[in-house]
């Protein structure tokens, strides 16, 4: 919410500084977001008279112009101007002034051999508007050696302020003015809105037609005024719009945006010659469409509420009118427009729509139904004194009874909720200065909330207007109770495993990236997602539609915008939450890597010494075990199978497992998964679920033993197996390993062979035993007999033999 220091008092009338309303802002639960003050830029910036306009001696578009500004001799300006010329007014700035709208700093001169001290400026060069065939012209009046910034009323700061959903009282200048007087900051002078005298009835009717459904409009208030004259807005309301950002349009369109922001009641004028017939509120029905005001066409159905007429939909209701029954500059007769909304369905039309405006920000929030009549009857008298016209009696559709709600207060709850000592008269007339009634004397006060104040629901809400007033900063600080010592362990399991995943793979070389958590419906689709209850009613764009099943999507495609501004080589990594479905246990927390191109562990892109391998399964399989050791997981344990996921490419991916546990992937992506990301490859990708690990039981704390180091030296013994194509190396390792446990200190495959010498449908896996012995050196025979277990280890789990 934005609004100048000049407009706010309008509404307040103080001798407190900018500084000193800014605070008491932010004391009052209303946070200023920013102040800006345009008048400070343009403060050396001075009204002046062109004595004189001679035409330059070397240059047929420059003139050469003296210049009064009230402090002295007059300075000579060369100016290329069309319109700069004797008598009239202009803007001067000196040298050293800085231009705001081209930054650059004014400096003594010479063009084409004269000498310019200073110069006359534009719109454009000022900053305010894009204006530049000419110096600005001001009125003959215009006083020379004035501030151009204070004599234009420029330099009337602009105050942003964030308003809570709850206060939607605090959209209008008068509601902050309330609040601030309330405060002890001055006092409210908002005018008084008188009726205006009306001169003929109404012609057009207003209907409320919503059969046996809920009325979705309560209150609806109408009146014509004839004979306007729809020209440009004055001069003080363009310059407030634009101030808070809003492009004036004309006056019509300007009142009622001068009065969304000014009162907090948002209206709307149709031209009258437009209408046919009378006005129906009601339901809007499948397959009507509404030409907007924004240029775009929305379809409607029996949940959006719109307004009609004889010829079609006319507006959707407190959100947006129509561009066939606007208002233009050839507006003579004009309807006014004042009305309740069903805060819920506005809100609910706007997000089906995608549809913002300042009407639908106030409407779903709820505004003064008070104000609906007098909101009307101020707005008609702005119409009629800037535009003219004679306005009609008021039609009224709907009830204009207010409903109201009392809530039993004990004076007490202030301090039991708050810890403010505050005696009741202070209470009682804090509330009363925010416009709250209060009845009765005793411990409990009967407290009727004003009517702008539909947030106001129990005796919480009252304590929090009480302590807004009397100081956020008077209440005492009191440490919480605690019942029992701090435990050693502040973060959970699963915030403890993201953090190690996290500097394990910032350690290997990745960098952390946060992608979208959706997806289109093609991506997620092809990475086991696309289920309709993970699809979004509302996303934020057509391919972002789905929650994501996988982080790697994501990576994949930041690694491809990487790739296409030259940086292919590129590691990334991502934990965050995946979507198996929509209930709780289906978010998982996932840690997710990639690698593409050549961007291994070892380095990447080409060196003179040879160029770097592209990364492969064994890249990510490395990267997923780091992982899986980072947060607890026993990876000496973790079985290896083949059932790796479809976007993984079959032979270059695998599942890791603790027993039934599937723990994650890893591998190479498949080029259909590649194919449906738009990304090109290498790339080798895995993703390990940080929480499907079982956590590691607590063990009472004991010193470590002493490392036991073996002064013997290692045996080593290779071996090469003949099995099925189909057995997988672990199944051997593993049958190695258990064939003599107290021996064998490591098992690793070092050659893998197929071709001539081996049978069709065979191959060949060498591994190497490594023993170490612990208390004396082993003997021939006691290694050729570790030797037998392991061949008949191995020819038992794999049917395998010993190659020859």
């Amino acid at each position: 919410m934005k609004f100048t220091l000049s407009w706010l008092k309008d509404h307040l009338e103080t001798d407190a500084s900018l500084d000193a309303i800014v605070d008491r802002l932010t004391t009052v639960g209303l946070e200023v977001e920013g102040v800006e003050n345009p008048g400070a830029a343009l403060e050396p910036f001075v009204i002046a008279s062109v004595v004189s306009a001679e035409k330059h001696p070397n240059a047929d578009k420059l003139r050469v112009c003296m210049v009064e500004t009230g402090a002295g001799e007059p300075i000579q300006v060369v100016c290329g101007a069309p319109n700069a010329r004797a008598g009239m007014k202009a803007v001067f700035a000196a040298p050293g002034t800085h231009v705001p709208g081209t930054g650059v700093d004014l400096k003594v001169g010479t063009i084409r051999g004269v000498e310019s001290r200073g110069m006359l400026v534009s719109e454009r060069e000022l900053g305010l508007s894009d204006e530049h065939n000419g110096i600005i012209e001001l009125p003959a009046d215009a006083p020379v050696g004035t501030a151009y910034a204070d004599w234009a009323g420029l330099g009337d700061p602009v105050i942003e302020i964030a308003v809570t959903p709850n206060r939607a009282d605090c959209l209008g200048i008068q509601g902050i003015a309330r609040d601030l007087a309330a405060s002890g900051l001055g006092r409210v002078i908002t005018p008084a809105i008188a009726p205006v005298a009306d001169a003929f009835p109404c012609p057009t009717g207003v209907r409320l037609e919503f059969g046996d459904t809920a009325p979705l409009s309560p209150l609806f208030a109408l009146r014509l005024v004839r004979g306007v004259r729809n020209g440009p807005s004055p001069d003080w309301m363009q310059r407030r719009l634009k101030a808070i950002g809003l492009r004036p349009i004309s006056a019509l369109v300007d009142i009622t945006n001068y009065m969304t922001f000014d009162r907090g009641r948002p209206l709307h004028v149709f031209d009258a010659a437009k209408v046919k017939g009378d006005l129906v509120v009601r339901r809007g029905r499948p397959g009507e469409t509404l030409l907007a005001l924004d240029g775009r066409t929305y379809e409607v159905d029996d949940a959006i509420c719109v307004i009609a007429d004889d010829q079609g939909l006319e507006s959707l209701a407190g959100i947006m009118g129509g561009e066939t029954s606007g208002v233009t500059e050839a507006t003579t007769d004009v309807l006014i427009e004042s009305a309740l909304w069903d805060a819920l369905n506005i809100a609910q039309t706007g997000r089906r729509l995608g549809l913002n405006s300042d009407a639908r920000f106030r409407f779903e929030r709820g505004v003064d139904p008070a104000m609906t009549v007098p909101g009307l009857e101020l707005a008609t008298k702005l119409v009629v004194d800037l535009c003219g016209g004679t306005p009609s009696a008021i039609v009224v559709a709907g009830s204009t009874e207010i409903a109201t709600r009392t809530i039993e207060f004990p004076l007490s709850e202030v301090a039991r909720l708050s810890g403010l000592d505050v005696d009741a008269a202070t209470i009682v007339g804090h509330l009363e200065s925010l416009g709250f009634t209060v009845a009765g004397d005793g411990a409990v006060r009967r407290v009727t909330p004003p009517s702008w104040r539909g947030d106001i629901e129990g005796k919480a809400d009252l304590v929090e207007e009480v302590v807004r007033m009397v100081g956020l900063d008077r209440v005492p600080l009191k440490p919480m109770a605690r019942t029992a010592p701090i435990g050693t362990r502040v973060l959970t399991l699963g915030q403890l495993r993201a953090r190690n995943a996290r500097r394990t793979l910032a350690s290997r070389g990745l960098v952390e990236a946060v992608t979208w958590s959706f997806l289109s419906k093609a991506q997620a689709t092809a990475f086991g997602g696309g289920a309709p209850e993970l699809a979004l009613s509302n996303p934020i764009a057509s391919d972002l539609s789905d929650m994501r099943p996988s982080l790697i999507p994501g990576l994949a495609s930041a690694a491809q915008r990487n790739a296409d501004r030259g940086f292919g080589d590129t590691a990334l990594f991502e934990v965050g939450q995946i979507f198996l479905g929509d209930k709780p246990e289906d978010q998982k927390r996932a840690a997710a890597g990639l690698r593409r191109g050549t961007a291994g562990l070892a380095g990447s892109g080409r060196h003179w010494q040879g160029a770097a391998k592209p990364v492969d399964a064994f890249d990510a399989k490395a990267d997923a075990l780091a992982v899986l050791d980072a947060i607890g997981a026993p990876a000496d344990r973790v079985q290896i199978t083949r059932d790796a996921p479809a976007w993984f490419h079959p032979g270059r991916s695998g599942t890791l497992r603790l027993g039934p546990i599937v723990l994650g992937h890893f591998g190479e992506l498949h080029p259909a998964a590649l194919e449906a990301l738009d990304v090109t490859g290498p790339i080798a990708a895995f993703e390990i679920l940080i929480e499907a690990a079982p956590a590691q039981k607590a063990r009472p704390t004991r010193a470590k033993p002493p490392i036991a180091v073996s002064d013997l030296m290692p045996v080593r013994r290779d071996f090469a197996f003949v099995v099925p194509r189909a057995t997988a190396s672990a199944d051997i390792v593993k049958a190695a390993t258990q064939a003599e446990k107290t021996l064998i200190e490591r098992v690793s495959v070092f050659d893998l062979y197929e071709g001539p010498g081996v049978a069709e449908g065979a191959k060949s896996i060498a591994i190497e035993v490594v023993l170490a012995p612990k208390e004396r050196t082993l003997t021939d025979a006691e290694i050729e007999a570790v030797a037998g277990r392991i061949v008949a280890g191995v020819e038992k789990a794999t049917g395998g033999v010993l190659r020859r």
